[in-house]
């Protein structure tokens, strides 16, 4: 059926003195049936389908779908979805806006016009992941660390402001502004989106894509957006369609009130365990319930931002009254805030109280239930309650057969062997280590929090939870409590708003006496930029073969991301960050124990300090529109040093071979106006054998680069010298550095190695080890083919594509794994690799898979969505043959598979030729 079988939908609207045109969903509702119950997050699916109808990217099935959906809760239609815009950060973005200088050479080469080559949706990049935590703890500590950011990344933002200039739709926030969520939360975003066409006002739901998994953190303004990877993110911005299923949607009710002392950050962590139990990876989660009319807006943004910790696509809360009340705190126009108001109200994208849409399934939470809580020691989805923090840090211990030396805390309440919580140990003191740094000497052991840090956007967003931090240090510097001195302490705010209502709240002082300084206003410690701790805690850590901590108010705590040797990671909220930095060790209880002793003589525990709700709510008064007025009235300018930054003035970049940030990747090398014929995998070798669980970070790394590692070996022939190494995250513009970083995170376990920790594996049929890079390397020069496999959850955590890319480069065609994490699945399709699947039942331990086999694909000429292909394992033991899931789920997706990757066929499609 044709879309002009629909009633004319076009409808007009006046707001302060403007008429905006829209796309009706009431009128459209009078033809495809009542969606009062749809689910919000559907409903702007649906106007999007409506506004973009054409009866070839969008047909009047799409949107009959979508209606439809009400009468199962779920549908297996694809659908075409064009976001309104897209968020970047520099991680991510830099190989983004590679990908696009490097279109635009091809285009050339093939004899096209290189300007062609343009963001067609508005795109935002961000440049927030680039601080690392060299300086702390002192007031110079912010200028000395973004003196050394733009020391450091140097090449980088010269290309990205050569970018800025040569690009059209493309915008960048420079570094030393803040976190792109936090910008997205505060700044950017707007509900409802606006722009010019053929000489009228089109409203319609601000929507997006990002090339981060945290870009969810918008859905608590009531804006639909979640991260995809930055090659998805590049064929959005280029007008290509967002292809995907209509997803089951998940309706999450809250009610009740939390309880005081409990905080936003308790009922994340509470959230994310009980949607990570029901499993909604894929899915949306749609929040409702009469509990949302006295969450505020920044609680609901916690909650959002860690959708991909809960697995889902997004956490969406609709707009309401809170919605307005955020937009006028953060200083949005009054236009911009009617608009809002009216055109929600008017399409049914308002939330009313009592509302129960339509849902694929629902949980409950009572929020008076939930208690104080941290998440660890690898996963963010394993909550632990703050009364079991000291028993869960021992029985992991005792797990991995380790015995604990006692910290002091434990020595002075211990009595007969017996701890204060009743748990039998043995003592080697042998573990613990002597450490002296700059006079001041301490026992280092077991347990010790030596990285205590304020960062992330998921809390840093939040002013209730900062305020009580800093209202925590007043208390427990007013006691006369000081941070131990084994503990690396920072404060990196997701925006420069937090740090004028610190001020203003009178509480950073009180943050700086206790060495929460102001470290920089990026990512910092949850992406791995936690810098170096002290030589002789490293030492100490290293010889005694210590299990440390970090604690941190981040979203992720996967094992190596935030400091090689920090092997347990806990997330906790900004206030219980510093009351840890205060005991110095997860196997205080803080909830029975002490933090330490006051200048008085007498212990001090953390009830005694913990700032009441009416305290922490007079100084969230605090917090004032002013003040966002004044950060964001230039947000686009940087200072001094940003704006003297050299940028060339050339359509087509000029790569340099002496860079080693940008290099010109090799993805269109040889590449032709039309695709070539896929041929299937003959005799691959296995490269790496992976259990479940791991993690884009695990195959692509963001943090250090080892001296001895590939990446490492390659620097230092360029003469770059370790210290200057920076992240693998910084050098993602540079694919030489990428391809040798990938599967060389440090914690990473190749199950082809016994008890191996870090990317090496063995080559076949040598019997050598090797690092993973080495290996492929060779099996390249052998022209041999590669295919990897893996357990359940491949590729869980942030939307990397370099996780995709360098597992290309590497020559690997396919990966054969139980189930997969819904970005990493589409990245692997967007450059070319097959994703295959398990069938239910079998999996590299049913199949005794050791490593050794020779792998053969058969029908990948011949696939269909959804389609089985034929996989064959020879050994010496002989031949098994299975018939294996192809993860290519929609037709778009084997259409970007068919030209070799997304950016291929976007670049035909753009020149004609595809």
């Amino acid at each position: 059926m044709s879309t002009e079988s629909l009633p004319d939908t076009h409808q007009t609207l006046e707001v302060s003195g403007t008429t905006y045109h829209y796309y009706s969903l009431p009128k459209a509702a009078e033809a495809l049936g009542n969606i009062d119950r749809l689910p919000m997050t559907l409903k702007i699916l649906l106007e999007n389908q409506l506004r973009f109808a054409d009866d070839e990217s969008v047909a009047l099935e799409d949107m009959q779908a979508l209606v439809d959906w009400q009468e199962q809760g779920r549908s297996d239609r694809e659908i075409g979805y064009r976001p309104a815009r897209v968020l970047m950060q520099d991680f991510t973005g830099v190989p983004g806006v590679v990908d696009l200088a490097s279109m635009r050479a091809a285009v050339e080469k093939l004899g096209e016009d290189p300007a062609r080559i343009n963001p067609l949706s508005p795109v935002d990049l961000v440049i927030d992941h680039s601080v690392m935590v060299d300086h702390y703890g002192n007031p110079a500590a912010f200028k000395d660390n973004v003196a050394i950011e733009m020391e450091r990344n140097r090449e980088r933002y010269e290309f990205l402001r050569w970018g800025q200039e040569a690009f059209d739709n493309f915008r960048v926030v420079p570094p030393g502004t803040g976190i792109c969520h936090q910008v997205n939360l505060e700044y950017l975003g707007k509900t409802v989106w606006s722009k010019e066409q053929d000489g009228k006002t089109f409203a319609y739901p601000d929507t997006l894509v990002g090339t981060d998994s945290h870009t969810t953190m918008i859905n608590g303004l009531g804006v639909l957006g979640w991260g995809v990877g930055g090659i998805e993110a590049e064929a959005a911005m280029l007008g290509q369609p967002v292809s995907m299923l209509i997803p089951e949607v998940i309706g999450f009710k809250l009610t009740g009130k939390m309880r005081e002392g409990i905080t936003a950050t308790d009922l994340v962590l509470t959230v994310t365990q009980m949607l990570r139990q029901k499993g909604v990876v894929g899915k949306f989660v749609e929040f409702y319930g009469d509990g949302l009319d006295d969450l505020p807006l920044a609680d609901r943004a916690t909650i959002a931002n860690m959708a991909p910790e809960y697995g889902a696509t997004c956490g969406f809360f609709p707009a309401d009254a809170e919605t307005l009340n955020y937009m006028r705190l953060t200083g949005r126009d009054d236009a911009q805030i009617a608009l809002v108001e009216a055109y929600c109200k008017a399409q049914g994208l308002w939330r009313q109280p009592g509302a129960e849409p339509v849902f694929s399934d629902t949980l409950h939470l009572d929020m008076d239930e939930v208690v104080a809580s941290m998440a660890g020691p690898k996963r963010p989805q394993d909550r632990v309650a703050l009364t079991d923090i000291k028993s869960t840090f021992e029985q992991i211990m005792q797990d991995e057969g380790n015995q604990i030396a006692p910290s002091e805390e434990d020595r002075w309440l211990s009595e007969g062997g017996q701890t204060a919580v009743g748990v039998e140990r043995s003592y080697d003191d042998d573990d613990t280590q002597d450490v002296d740094i700059d006079g001041t000497a301490f026992k280092l052991n077991h347990g010790a929090v030596v990285i205590a840090a304020i960062t992330s956007c998921t809390n840093t967003s939040n002013p209730s939870v900062m305020m009580a931090a800093g209202l925590l240090a007043r208390k427990a510097r007013e006691k006369g409590l000081t941070t131990k001195p084994w503990v690396k302490t920072s404060l990196a705010p997701g925006s420069k708003v937090v740090t004028e209502y610190l001020n203003a709240g009178g509480v950073q002082d009180d943050l700086n006496a206790l060495g929460f300084n102001l470290v920089g206003y990026g990512c910092t410690t949850c992406i791995g930029n936690s810098g170096p701790l002290h030589e002789p805690i490293e030492s100490a850590i290293e010889k005694g073969d210590l299990t440390v901590a970090s604690v941190l108010s981040g979203n992720r705590n996967f094992e190596g991301r935030v400091h090689p040797l920090t092997k347990t990671n806990w997330l906790a909220s900004p206030p219980l960050v510093v009351a840890y930095a205060l005991a110095g060790n997860v196997r205080c209880d803080l909830t029975a124990e002490p933090l330490g002793t006051g200048s008085d003589g007498e212990p001090v525990y953390l009830q005694d300090i913990w700032p009441s709700q009416a305290e922490i709510a007079e100084a969230v008064e605090k917090v004032n529109t002013a003040m966002f007025r004044k950060e964001y009235a230039e947000v686009f300018e940087g200072d001094e040093v940003w704006k003297a930054i050299e940028v060339p003035q050339s359509k087509v970049y000029q790569w340099s071979k002496e860079s080693t940030y940008i290099q010109h990747p090799p993805f269109f090398e040889g590449m032709g106006k039309t695709p070539d014929a896929i041929e299937d995998v003959k005799d691959a070798r296995i490269l790496a054998m992976f259990a479940d669980s791991v993690t884009t970070d695990h195959i692509s790394p963001a943090g250090a680069i080892k001296p001895d590692s590939p990446a490492g070996r390659y620097l230092q022939e360029r003469g770059v010298k370790p210290v200057d190494f920076n992240s693998y995250g910084s050098r993602r513009g540079n694919h030489e550095i990428m391809m040798r970083g990938t599967f060389a995170n440090v914690r990473i376990k190749n199950e082809m190695l016994d008890g191996v920790v870090g990317g090496e594996t063995r080559h076949v049929p040598s019997g050598k080890q090797m690092p993973i890079y080495d290996a492929a390397m060779q099996y390249q020069q052998e022209g041999t083919p590669l295919v990897v496999i893996a357990g359940k959850e491949y590729g869980t955590g942030s939307s990397r594509d370099w996780a995709a890319k360098g597992t290309l480069l590497l020559g690997v065609r396919a990966v054969l794994a139980e189930s997969y994490e819904r970005i990493h699945r589409s990245n692997l399709i967007g450059m070319g690799v097959v994703p295959l699947q398990f069938p239910e039942g079998e999996d590299r331990k049913t199949l005794g898979l050791t490593g050794d086999e020779r792998i053969s694909i058969e029908g990948l000429s011949e696939l269909s969505p959804g389609s089985q292909v034929k996989v064959t394992i020879a050994s010496d033991k002989g031949e098994k043959k299975l018939e294996v899931l192809c993860r290519i789920d929609t037709a778009n997706e084997l259409e970007y598979y068919r030209h070799g990757g997304i950016l291929h066929y976007v670049l035909r499609s753009m020149i004609g030729s595809a």
